[in-house]
């Protein structure tokens, strides 16, 4: 079996589709190149930057199945997959912690000024007394939505002593 990987794969990834296959990885964004090579592979896993149109599927002969590493397949025709037998599947818990995490830092970022103090010190100065930020602890997070990533975003959040209302 022969696998494509169209977008960096984290090594643990890698490691395990090469227990299985013959796995290549190739940038390979727009629609022409993936065309061109498709057909040598029995499955493509994409991320989120390669789109899988109906005629990428169409030249795939080989291919019977793509794999999405992430959450959704927005980025895939599954329509045309389904029709050519093509099974289409993802990743959906993959990516829960790393949106929590960032989203956390986004949250004491903004609460502790940081973009704020990283201008004032590329400029030359040190604006402390405009720099104090707030506490998290106590104030309130509304969360739309409790997902998986919702869901971990609540953890961390409820870690901090924040409120959580979703």
């Amino acid at each position: 079996m022969r696998i494509l990987v169209t977008e960096p794969l984290s090594p643990e990834g890698e490691e395990v589709l090469a227990q299985c296959a013959v796995v290549e990885t190739k940038v390979l964004r727009d629609e022409a190149s993936l065309c061109e090579i498709i057909g040598d592979y029995d499955a493509l896993v994409v991320r989120s930057a390669t789109r899988v149109t109906a005629r990428v599927i169409e030249a795939g002969k080989r291919l019977r199945v793509v794999g999405r590493a992430g959450t959704g397949v927005d980025n895939i025709d599954v329509e045309a997959a389904t029709r050519h037998g093509v099974v289409v599947v993802n990743a959906p818990t993959g990516n829960a912690v790393a949106v929590a995490e960032h989203t956390i830092a986004l949250i004491l970022a903004l609460a502790r000024n940081i973009p704020q103090a990283v201008s004032s010190m590329k400029a030359g100065r040190w604006d402390k007394k405009h720099l104090g930020g707030i506490e998290v602890r106590g104030k309130t997070l509304g969360l739309i939505g409790l997902g998986r990533a919702g869901t971990a975003v609540a953890k961390r959040a409820i870690g901090l002593e924040m409120n959580v209302s979703a």
